[in-house]
């Protein structure tokens, strides 16, 4: 595997990245008052994004397209493959790997919830950066979910940043 593999995404003060219904309106709603959390920053090192059926279908939502001049592959056993013309459809984590490969991805950006953990699991991602929201949702779409086994990070840095949100970034240890 010869690509860097990272998260940047939001949750929860108790962990959740969206609402039991997919919602993220938590986030959207007071998102713009943690000021410059580096996002765009961090997007412009990244070539291509991997987003799972969830989260494809939550972008589509949004109006634009985020990811304009970006690779965009979906993870997803049940999407139409033809969807959409911006999107490839991967059925399984080995396709996607293999097609990364092929195309010699060099950044990825792994998006949404499944596919987070599911890089966790095969041991795929190098860097998290987490940024916590001030407000506990109670239940929803968890940040993270079973392991097989711990998985160690190191601590790099934490910022506070406008309004209450806090990041943080840890490097994954292999």
């Amino acid at each position: 595997m010869t690509f860097h593999a990272a998260v940047f995404i939001a949750t929860s003060l108790d962990g959740y990245i969206a609402r039991p219904d997919g919602s993220i309106d938590w986030l959207t709603e007071r998102g713009e008052q943690a000021g410059d959390t580096g996002y765009d920053e961090f997007m412009a090192a990244i070539d291509t994004v991997v987003l799972g059926r969830g989260t494809f279908e939550k972008v589509l939502t949004f109006g634009f397209w985020p990811y304009e001049g970006k690779h965009v592959e979906v993870l997803s056993t049940t999407l139409d493959p033809g969807i959409d013309e911006r999107v490839i459809v991967h059925r399984t984590l080995d396709a996607l790997v293999e097609t990364l490969a092929d195309r010699n991805a060099q950044r990825i950006y792994a998006d949404g919830g499944k596919v987070i953990q599911t890089f966790l699991r095969a041991g795929l991602l190098n860097e998290l950066t987490i940024t916590t929201a001030p407000v506990l949702l109670g239940s929803g779409l968890p940040l993270f979910g079973p392991l097989d086994e711990d998985i160690t990070l190191v601590h790099n840095a934490t910022r506070t940043l406008k309004a209450g949100f806090v990041q943080s970034d840890y490097t994954v240890l292999r």
